[in-house]
């Protein structure tokens, strides 16, 4: 390298170092919530071998210790006065130690589901205590810290997603003196896309309502982008889920004009966007790809359409009037 553009070298490699530290800083406080883990009086303490939650509701949680005199263990999870009990299974290591690890799935207080399996969490933030028990009874409590640094990860899923079941987020967080927490949230009231049809005639989309109880009444609304136009079409309703035909035919606009119409579920006084949230797609646009299609209506129109998932998850459909509807005899009357 010449002499010349050495000094610009290290001012790029210092300004990339800088740039990293304050990346996994913001990262870090992102995962840091306002919460005190250790509690007043010091205690023993553990850092995880593994502990996140994937697919959205399924806890794995794995911890070291050394070998010696344990009977059995447990992951204790607490928030105020209630208390939670995961048993550890007990995994000898060549090394002499002992690998304690539990996978069970978690559930929601308030929308517990089917199942009888796995703690059962409310609403708020969870502290991890690891309970040791010997061969005596006696019952020895350690705390759980966080990992030393935040992951950093730009993959094609997310490092946290919210239950595929019923929505609710369960995050690994830590406290603002380094413990281990998990932050429970329900779901918010929205309009989850299940999937959606493509026919030659139709588009069809189904759906469920989370976060709110179902009355078997609602309106799907579709809204232009840029304008005040409305089409409306009346839902069919299975306990939670919703079914409904894009209404294409008030959808068209002129000739050769294209539209961009945003897929709405009124329900009660809430206008909830239809999208996809409980998945942990980074990059939903880029997974969930459509392709155009040309819809012949009933009344002889040709649009072409193209309904698909923007980045952000919500389902939006363009449509272009390829032909309109030829006209009847009474209208050249």
């Amino acid at each position: 390298m010449s002499d010349s553009l050495l000094p610009y070298a290290v001012g790029a490699a210092k300004r990339a170092r800088r740039a990293a530290v304050r990346v996994r800083r913001r990262v870090e406080q992102l995962h840091t919530v306002p919460a005190i883990g250790g509690g007043i009086r010091p205690r023993a303490q553990l850092r995880p071998v593994h502990y996140s939650v994937s697919s959205g509701r399924t806890l794995n949680f794995a911890v070291s210790v050394p070998g010696g005199d344990i009977a059995s263990a447990d992951l204790l999870l607490s928030h105020g006065t209630s208390r939670e009990r995961v048993p550890l299974e007990r995994e000898p290591q060549a090394d002499g130690s002992l690998l304690l690890t539990a996978t069970v799935p978690l559930r929601h207080r308030d929308r517990p589901g089917p199942g009888t399996r796995g703690p059962v969490l409310g609403t708020g933030i969870w502290r991890l205590t690891v309970l040791l028990a010997d061969a005596a009874g006696q019952t020895r409590r350690v705390r759980v810290t966080a990992a030393a640094n935040a992951e950093i990860s730009d993959g094609p899923t997310l490092t946290y997603s919210p239950s595929p079941v019923d929505g609710t987020v369960f995050r690994p967080v830590r406290s603002v003196d380094g413990f281990a927490l998990l932050k429970v949230r329900p779901a918010r009231p929205q309009a989850e896309l299940t999937s959606f049809d493509l026919r030659w005639d139709r588009v069809t989309v189904h759906g469920r309502l989370i976060g709110r109880e179902p009355d078997g009444t609602g309106t799907a609304e579709a809204v232009v982008r840029r304008g005040s136009l409305t089409a409306t079409a009346e839902p069919r309703w299975d306990g939670d889920r919703f079914t409904f035909d894009v209404p294409l035919h008030r959808m068209g606009g002129n000739r050769g004009a294209s539209r961009t119409w945003d897929l709405f579920l009124r329900v009660g006084g809430s206008r909830l966007r239809i999208a996809r949230r409980l998945t942990d797609v980074r990059h939903p646009k880029q997974v969930y790809r459509t392709p155009f299609r040309i819809i012949a209506l009933d009344s002889g129109a040709l649009l072409r359409v193209h309904a698909h998932v923007t980045a952000a998850g919500a389902l939006t459909v363009a449509c272009a009037e390829l032909e309109p509807a030829p006209r009847s005899t009474e209208d050249i009357a």
